[in-house]
């Protein structure tokens, strides 16, 4: 089975799926404190924002590029959240 007959089939429904259904909220939000608020999460989460959030694309980017980058802003804003999240909630 190639990896693009998953597409074709008529029956399967991408929303049918939910991968994230037996995931407890706070602890992944516990989870994300704990690896970004330590001194190598938050290297990485401060190398993250440098590339995601201070990067400035020219007036004539493409469509594409734009909502790439917004796309990743996103995923880095989502950690953001959750970490902060993570550390106002006490076991």
């Amino acid at each position: 089975m190639l990896v693009f007959d998953f597409f074709k089939k008529k029956n399967s429904s991408p929303l049918e799926i939910n991968h994230l259904s037996n995931l407890d909220p706070d602890k992944a939000e516990k989870a994300f404190a704990r690896l970004f608020s330590s001194e190598d999460g938050k290297t990485v989460l401060a190398y993250l924002d440098n590339i995601t959030f201070t990067r400035v694309l020219a007036a004539e980017s493409s469509h594409e590029l734009l909502r790439y980058q917004e796309g990743q802003r996103a995923i880095v804003a989502t950690i953001h959240r959750l970490t902060s999240r993570g550390t106002k909630n006490t076991i």
